[in-house]
C-alpha cells in the first residue's frame, strides 16, 4: 500500500509538471515550420536587479532605475529566427555566415525586420511582430517559472550562450530557459520594436517604449561579445538602417493560431511592399520627399 501510495504521489508529481509547461505552438510557411511560446502574463522588476551584480559585474547605468512591469500574456519565438525561415518568406539570405539553414539570420536591418513580419503576415493570416524591450527582457528571466540567472536559463554563460567566438551557431544548441527558449543569450542580438531611450522609475503596463528617437533597442549578446552583453538586463541600440552579421531578430505575437500555408519555398526575390520609412526608421507616407528607403533601397524624392 505504501508503495502504491509512493507511486502515485510521483506520478502526480511528474503530471503537475507536465501541465505547467508553457504552451508551444507550431506555424508552418512555405514548408518551414516554427514554434512559438506562450508566455504568461506577470509583474517584474526590469533592469539591473541583484542578479545581475553576481560574478562582480556591475549593471550599466542605463538599466536604471529598475522599475516595476506589468505584461499581457504573449507568445514568443522558441529560437532566433533561421536562415532557412527568412529564406521561405522572403526569398533571400542577407546573412554573412551561412553553410547551415538553422543558423541565425543576421545582417538585416531593423527596418528589414517589419518587412519581413508584414509578408509573414500575409502568407499565415497571423500578427507577428517584433518583441517589445520588456516582452523580451521578462522572457529572456524566464517569466513567472523565473530562478533569477544573470543570463537566460542559467548563471553560468557557457550552458546557455555562445560568446567570445568568430561566428553564428544553429540555433538551439545550447540549454533552453525556464520557459524553453533558446538563445535569449548569446548567438546574435535581437531587435526590438521599441525606440532606446532611458529608464522611467514610474510602474508601466505594457510599455512600448517612446514614440520616437534615433537608434532602435538591440538586446541578448552575440556570438563575438564578452560575459556582459548576454546579461538578461544588458541593453544595447543601434541606427535602424544600419546591418552587422551579430544582429539578427525573434518573433512575438499576441495571439498566435497554428497554421500550416504554402508548399515550397518562393523564388529569390525580395518583396516589393513600397512603404517609405526615413533614415531614422519613421514610416513615411507617399507624399513624402527628401532622402528615403523603400523596399531596403535608398533614393532621393523630389
Amino acid at each position: 500500500m505504501k508503495k502504491n501510495v509512493t507511486i502515485l504521489l510521483a506520478l502526480l508529481v511528474c503530471f503537475m509538471a507536465w501541465a505547467q509547461q508553457p504552451v508551444k505552438k507550431t506555424v508552418t510557411v512555405n514548408g518551414v515550420s516554427f514554434k512559438m511560446v506562450q508566455v504568461e502574463g506577470g509583474c517584474f522588476n526590469m533592469g539591473g536587479t541583484c542578479e545581475q551584480l553576481k560574478s562582480s559585474m556591475r549593471p550599466e547605468d542605463d538599466e536604471y532605475p529598475i522599475h516595476v512591469v506589468t505584461l499581457d500574456d504573449y507568445y514568443i519565438g522558441e529560437t532566433e529566427v533561421t536562415q532557412e525561415l527568412w529564406q521561405a518568406v522572403m526569398g533571400d539570405n542577407p546573412s554573412g555566415f551561412t553553410g547551415d539553414s538553422q543558423l541565425p539570420v543576421e545582417r538585416i536591418w531593423w527596418l528589414e525586420t517589419q518587412t519581413f513580419v508584414e509578408k509573414l503576415n500575409e502568407l499565415t493570416g497571423c500578427t507577428f511582430r517584433l518583441p517589445t524591450e520588456a516582452e523580451w527582457e521578462y522572457a529572456a528571466r524566464g517569466g513567472r517559472y523565473t530562478h533569477y540567472y544573470m543570463y537566460s536559463g542559467s548563471d553560468d554563460i557557457d550552458e546557455v550562450a555562445w560568446h567570445d567566438g568568430d561566428c553564428t551557431h544553429p540555433v538551439a544548441q545550447k540549454q533552453p530557459n525556464e520557459l524553453g527558449i533558446y538563445d535569449m543569450s548569446g548567438n546574435v542580438f535581437e531587435w526590438c520594436q521599441d525606440w532606446f531611450d532611458d529608464y522611467d522609475m514610474f510602474p508601466q503596463e505594457n510599455p512600448q517604449g517612446p514614440s520616437d528617437g534615433e537608434n532602435r533597442v538591440r538586446r541578448g549578446g552575440s556570438w563575438g561579445g564578452s560575459l556582459k552583453g548576454p546579461r538578461v538586463s544588458y541593453r544595447n541600440y543601434e541606427l535602424p538602417n544600419i546591418r552587422w552579421n551579430y544582429i539578427g531578430m525573434r518573433l512575438a505575437a499576441t495571439e498566435v493560431e497554428e497554421t500550416v500555408t504554402g508548399t515550397a519555398a518562393p523564388a529569390a526575390q525580395t518583396p516589393k511592399t513600397g512603404q517609405r520609412y526615413n533614415v531614422m526608421g519613421q514610416r513615411l507616407d507617399n507624399s513624402a520627399t527628401g532622402l528615403i528607403i523603400e523596399d531596403g533601397e535608398k533614393r532621393l524624392v523630389r
